[in-house]
């Protein structure tokens, strides 16, 4: 019995920030066997993010994303199969439903979005206006201090 703990399901459904807090709580909202359709996160640059969905079967009018609160959730629905006179042998190409939510972290938006060979990339770019950047703030060394008392 392996007594190893990994974070890499608490890494997957978060983009742009590390607050474990939050990062619990997504780990702990998700259910059991959710892996399905199966999808990376990938960061390409300082402030550059993608979403890669693997959504084999699907096309654009059965997929959906939305973001809302800071939530990106994508939702794929089945396709009506209007060829009834098709038997399947073997059915290996799964288009069942699915939901999947990725909180985003604060300033990152959705750039944009393709599918393209049975994968939805989705691009995210973390968008920092100036009053919100952090300041150096310079020490000033052989001045007299701001304030006297």
């Amino acid at each position: 019995m392996s007594t190893a703990f990994s974070l890499a399901p608490l890494f997957r459904s978060s983009v742009g920030f590390d607050r474990f807090n939050d990062l619990f709580e997504t780990a702990l909202r998700n259910e059991p066997g959710s892996s399905y359709p199966p999808y990376n996160v990938e960061k390409h640059g300082e402030d550059q993010y993608r979403i890669v969905i693997a959504a084999a079967g699907f096309q654009e009018d059965d997929l959906e994303l939305q973001v809302e609160k800071g939530v990106l959730t994508v939702s794929g629905g089945k396709r009506d199969t209007k060829a009834e006179s098709v038997t399947y042998l073997h059915q290996g190409i799964a288009q069942r439903a699915f939901k999947l939510s990725f909180r985003l972290a604060d300033h990152i938006e959705i750039k944009a979005a393709d599918l393209s060979n049975g994968l939805l990339s989705i691009d995210l770019l973390r968008v920092v206006p100036e009053e919100a950047k952090a300041k150096r703030i310079p020490i000033n060394g052989a001045q007299k201090p701001a304030l006297q008392h």
